[in-house]
């Protein structure tokens, strides 16, 4: 026997259990940024490498580490995308979006890195991207994090969702803060472990996010970026401060919160939450106004966040959040001679008079115990029973299965999908 094929790893099938539960996800998300007037781009998973080389920084853990970069048959080097933004930036560049304009979009889709495979991280992760172009202000920045403060409402999560806030300042600020930090991150190099070492020299800011314990309590005695701010970054993180207050979203400082791509100045901000050990981010972004003149165009302002997916359906599943599986609602059955047909048909006239209702119709035959098994397993609240007695009288005979006892009703089909409606609580019934 063959050995059997299994998928890559860290890039897990989503079996229907699992598709379930994305689906439910994803309604929600779209209703949201739908409710904000923004826009959907479809983007490619192929880009050219030096995108990404360009955009996310060349010193980075991405770029040096992470990226699948392959040359195909004409030898140019292509990358499949590790994040959106660069993406998003190339697409309105190549269409002349970003031209005195505003945009508002947003986008959806698998993003590939490869690193080890860890709780609620794979090497092909999705992620809801939302970038702004053309608005400077910290209006916008409010905006798009009350986006994300609807979605958690939406999904009734928001008491496990915190928000941490933080500027990086403008590039000048950031220089001479580098400066500084790294005269002080080399007088105590004992104290960095291996991984500190290796970004003082090529991305020190990197440090300000370690996870080692020790570099942790040293960062505690390191200079702040925000002593090198100046009145504008000031004015621009204390007026977003001012309208994030106003708009009731709680937010935490944390001035040691960096992003992992070199683009970001200005805000940036997280939603980070408790339940879901060390891998607490769900949802992070904050100002690249750089990159879009970084990768060929005019000076922009831009502003936007991702939001992973697997985090967010996983810590969702640990708060009890999703209802039982149900693979259909309606369940056709029946049985006698050339009854499949007036199963068939049956199935056909309910999805047209219920929309809303999933209905499975069995096939195969077999007997009605062995079918009203399989009705069961399937979540199906109702069965809907075809026998020789039901299509001599053009009618159907509707049980209930979740509520027990053995009534049944035998009713004109049109009669029955009203009552089956009802109790499914389906709207915009096709009467």
């Amino acid at each position: 026997m063959k050995e059997a094929i299994q998928a890559v790893r860290g890039m897990p099938d989503l079996l229907p259990e699992d598709t379930a539960r994305w689906q439910q996800v994803e309604s929600v998300l779209r209703e949201c940024v739908g409710s904000f007037g923004y826009s959907e781009v479809r983007l490619p998973l192929l880009e050219k490498t030096p995108l990404f080389n360009r955009a996310i920084g060349e010193v980075t853990d991405v770029v040096e580490k992470e990226m699948y970069t392959f040359e195909d048959r004409s030898g140019e080097s292509l990358s499949l995308r590790p994040e959106g933004t660069a993406g998003c930036v190339r697409c309105c560049l190549q269409h002349g979006l970003l031209h005195n304009q505003e945009q508002r979009l947003w986008y959806t889709g698998p993003m590939f890195r490869h690193e080890r495979p860890q709780q609620g991280r794979y090497r092909q992760f999705h992620q809801l991207g939302v970038e702004v172009f053309g608005l400077n202000g910290p209006d916008i920045d409010a905006e798009i994090i009350a986006l994300s403060q609807l979605i958690w409402q939406r999904l009734k999560i928001t008491d496990s969702l915190q928000l941490q806030l933080n500027s990086l300042g403008s590039a000048q600020e950031r220089a001479a803060y580098r400066q500084s930090l790294v005269e002080f991150l080399s007088a105590h190099q004992e104290f960095l472990d291996e991984d500190s070492r290796r970004r003082l020299n090529t991305n020190p800011l990197r440090i300000l996010d370690s996870k080692d314990p020790k570099v942790g309590e040293l960062l505690q005695e390191a200079p702040l970026l925000s002593d090198h701010f100046g009145s504008e970054t000031r004015r621009h993180f204390e007026g977003l401060q001012d309208l994030l207050t106003g708009l009731g979203i709680a937010f935490t400082l944390n001035p040691r919160l960096v992003r992992g791509l070199d683009y970001y100045n200005l805000t940036v901000f997280e939603w980070v939450t408790h339940d879901l050990g060390a891998q607490g981010t769900v949802c992070g972004g904050g100002r690249y106004d750089g990159l879009v003149e970084q990768l060929g165009g005019e000076s922009v302002p831009a502003v936007g966040f991702g939001l992973g997916l697997e985090r967010l359906i996983l810590l969702l599943d640990k708060l009890g959040c999703f209802t039982p599986y149900v693979q259909a609602d309606i369940y056709v059955i029946g049985s006698g001679a050339g009854v499949e047909l007036h199963q068939a048909a049956a199935a056909a006239k309910l999805r047209e008079l219920l929309p809303g209702a999933k209905i499975l119709n069995h096939c195969g035959g077999g007997s009605f115990k062995r079918q009203f098994k399989r009705a069961d397993k399937c979540g199906a609240t109702f069965a809907v029973i075809l026998g020789d007695n039901e299509i001599a009288h053009n009618s159907v005979t509707i049980k209930n299965l979740r509520e027990g006892g053995d009534e049944q009703l035998e009713l004109p089909l049109p009669e029955a999908a009203k009552v089956m409606g009802r109790t499914l609580g389906l709207s915009g019934l096709a009467f």
